[in-house]
């Protein structure tokens, strides 16, 4: 299990890596829509490679941040539901979900997003609107993306695992939404 752990560690700090470098693509996407605003309204110039680049960002965002998202515990969960239940079976559920769920959608999206982004990279496919940015890198970042988040989702079964087993802190109680970056105790093993 310590190795696991070991490699748990690696992805989560491979995922705080992206998820820090991902709200730099957000200034970047603020600093490029104001500019192409101004520009277009001040000095009526506008140009589809700024408009193209502001959702090559935004989509950047959301598919390289879900893995931070999850290792951070704040996506999206039925609390309501969850908190009437053991801590335990929160556990059980979460890894039947990951396995059966997660992984498997992580596998199918780049199963099925590799072809695409290949065959835009050798075919050289450009927007079609004029002055359009090349597409293969806002399509490579579906299976980056999926490959971050399953990577992350294996770190999440290597916790739950340990923590089942006694060998880890819970990792429910770990990241945005209590601030702190580890919690042990007996509170924690519930």
């Amino acid at each position: 299990m310590e190795i696991l752990l070991r490699l748990s560690g690696v992805i989560d700090a491979v995922n705080r890596l992206f998820g820090k470098f991902v709200i730099w693509l957000i200034l970047a996407a603020t600093i490029i829509s104001a500019a192409n605003a101004i520009a277009r309204k001040a000095f009526n110039i506008g140009s589809n490679a700024f408009l193209e680049i502001q959702w090559y960002l935004f989509g950047a965002v959301f598919l390289l941040g879900a893995g931070y998202t999850f290792l951070q515990n704040a996506h999206v969960r039925i609390d309501v539901l969850a908190s009437r239940l053991s801590m335990r079976t929160r556990m059980y559920i979460d890894i039947v979900g990951i396995l059966v769920f997660l992984l498997p959608m992580c596998w199918f999206m780049i199963d099925f997003a590799w072809p695409v982004v290949m065959a835009a990279y050798v075919s050289g496919e450009v927007s079609s609107n004029a002055g359009g940015l090349i597409r293969w890198p806002v399509y490579a970042l579906v299976p980056a993306g999926f490959l971050l988040l399953g990577l992350q989702a294996i770190s999440e079964l290597i916790k739950r695992l340990a923590f089942l087993q006694g060998k880890g802190p819970n990792p429910l109680l770990q990241g945005a939404h209590d601030g702190q970056d580890d919690i042990h105790g007996e509170e924690a093993q519930k």
